[in-house]
């Protein structure tokens, strides 16, 4: 198998093991993972932040801001606009960056597969 095309397998089918073994799809999971593996970090890291400082510092999150907006409260929020804030990062970047090497891959086991049947 070429790094540029898919081949048939042998048997007529398309040969998914070299998909998976082909450098564009081993540089798209490179991307994915690069991307993914270092926002989920800091994310549990911030959320487990959020979560010990709730159980072992009451007093701290429990002080005022303004009014009845507490830090607590604006650390509990801050967990979804992060989410948001990952999740549209994310998207961003699959679109720039996964999706036409992604596009790519799929036409071209598409058309291996019409080829093998």
């Amino acid at each position: 198998m070429t790094d540029s095309r898919i081949d048939p397998a042998p048997t007529g089918g398309v040969d998914y093991i070299a998909v998976e073994e082909s450098a564009p799809f081993r540089e798209l999971k490179r991307r994915q993972r690069r991307f993914v593996f270092p926002l989920a970090a800091a994310f549990l890291v911030w959320y487990f932040v959020y979560v010990l400082l709730s159980s072992f510092a009451p007093a701290f999150m429990a002080q005022p801001v303004s009014g009845a907006i507490t830090v607590g409260l604006l650390f509990g929020l801050g967990q979804f606009v992060t989410t948001f804030a990952i999740t549209m990062g994310y998207v961003a970047y699959a679109n720039r960056r996964l999706d036409p090497v992604a596009e790519q891959l799929r036409d071209e086991l598409e058309a291996a597969e019409r080829g093998a049947a």
